[in-house]
């Protein structure tokens, strides 16, 4: 019985996330084929700076709101902690976008970066803000409207990326309003479902209670942006020194990655609550976590395999002839993308023991390993360097979440374990 539960979880999960990948892959192959190699460098770095100035929005996450509402099921004190979370994820949006100004005026980009990163930059000032709405729900257990408020969302993008790609339009800025249609139509939907239900009372400011918020999110929050950071900063390095081609043909490479590397995410989430966390001692536990990593790295190195031997076949048919550059790229990215199975599997020992210093550790060190082969090796090997600077931080990683699954070896009680 737990065995078909798990399976079930998983299929509606594959599901959901299938239909996201594959629109995602969709959207990636117009964008590539009616705007060019270059305009889609051009898209594609805009992305890349909006990305990392995104993470700062993350301030106050779910792992820091969910517990503290389901703690408190009384209506207005959940109002009360939303309203506090949404002002400083809002503020830190804010923040998130000059910052990402700030980025662009000091490396003197030209407005062919700018305009874009301006108009898919709006994500970041709603996205994560308006996002507490789908913590609120999270917390009451019903996530079938945020399910369908995405797929909503995600039609209009699909929508009108097919439009202007069938009109043959290439103007990268068009299809950057595109995409911040989707995060204004996301954002009025969760919006306008959580007032037709909030309370009508109105919230004074409680400094305490912010305070408290940040303070609990701080490990996580500089976790997330180390992470995200450590995933997209290689574009921003690789631009002053490769072509745009080059640049263009890179992103598009680490765009099939991305949604590969995704199954890893969706596999740990299925086989962690009942074969991790709901493990009685702590020997169990790491047990499952060996297997775990085990038979993922497996399907990482199948998967990635594959995706190397099809190489080639892959990216005529997403992004056509133009981007035949790619093709050695997304070979050798394959391969080395198989470590991140395992070392997703790995990273579900520190959540177990709820330890977010360890990850937070092991992200920054990934941050650092990136920064410094690529500042090496990308002005020696371009693209080539920018691919050893991401085998590194994937390595290191890997080689991290062992030293925790050792260090953590007592059988004792997970639970003692962490309020030890």
């Amino acid at each position: 019985m737990r065995q078909f539960n798990v399976a079930s979880n998983l299929a509606w999960m594959l599901a959901e996330r299938g239909l996201q990948i594959g629109a995602g892959i969709g959207i990636v192959a117009m964008l590539a084929r009616g705007l060019g190699p270059e305009g889609f460098a051009h898209f594609q770095y805009a992305q890349a700076v909006v990305y990392v100035a995104a993470s700062v929005a993350l301030l106050c996450g779910a792992e820091v709101v969910i517990p503290r509402l389901v703690a408190n099921p009384e209506p207005l004190a959940q109002h009360r902690l939303l309203i506090h979370a949404f002002g400083l994820r809002f503020a830190a949006g804010v923040f998130g976008y000059m910052l990402m100004c700030v980025f662009l005026v000091v490396t003197q980009q030209s407005i062919d970066f700018w305009l874009p990163a301006l108009i898919l930059g709006i994500a970041i000032l709603l996205r994560e803000p308006f996002g507490i709405v789908t913590a609120w729900m999270q917390a009451h257990t019903t996530t079938r409207p945020n399910t369908l408020f995405n797929v909503a969302s995600l039609t209009v993008k699909v929508g009108g990326i097919s439009i202007l790609f069938a009109l043959g339009i290439r103007n990268v800025p068009a299809y950057a309003v595109v995409f911040s249609v989707e995060a204004v139509t996301l954002a009025a939907l969760l919006a306008a479902f959580y007032l037709a239900r909030a309370p009508r009372e109105r919230t004074a400011h409680d400094p305490q209670l912010t305070r408290d918020l940040l303070s609990s999110g701080a490990l996580f929050w500089v976790s997330f942006m180390c992470m995200m950071a450590s995933r997209r900063v290689d574009q921003l390095l690789l631009k002053p020194f490769v072509p745009l081609t080059d640049l263009g043909a890179y992103a598009a490479s680490m765009q099939i990655l991305d949604n590969f590397v995704m199954l890893a995410t969706i596999l740990s989430a299925g086989l962690a609550p009942v074969y991790v966390y709901a493990q009685p001692t702590l020997k169990q536990a790491r047990q499952n976590v060996l297997r775990i990593a085990g038979g993922m790295a497996g399907i990482g190195v199948i998967g990635g395999v594959l995706i190397a031997l099809s190489a080639h076949w892959v990216v005529q048919l997403l992004y056509g002839a133009a981007f035949a550059r790619a093709v050695n790229l997304l070979q050798l990215a394959a391969l080395a993308s198989a470590l991140l199975f395992a070392d997703v599997a790995l990273t579900l020992l520190p959540i177990h023991l709820r330890q977010p210093r360890l990850v937070a550790i092991k992200w920054g060190l990934a941050l650092i390993a990136t920064l410094i082969v690529d500042a090496v090796a990308i002005p020696r090997f371009g693209t080539y360097g920018a691919i050893l600077g991401y085998a590194t931080a994937n390595l290191l990683s890997v080689l991290f979440g062992l030293a925790v699954w050792k260090r953590y070896r007592n059988d004792e009680p997970a639970a003692y374990r962490v309020n030890a």
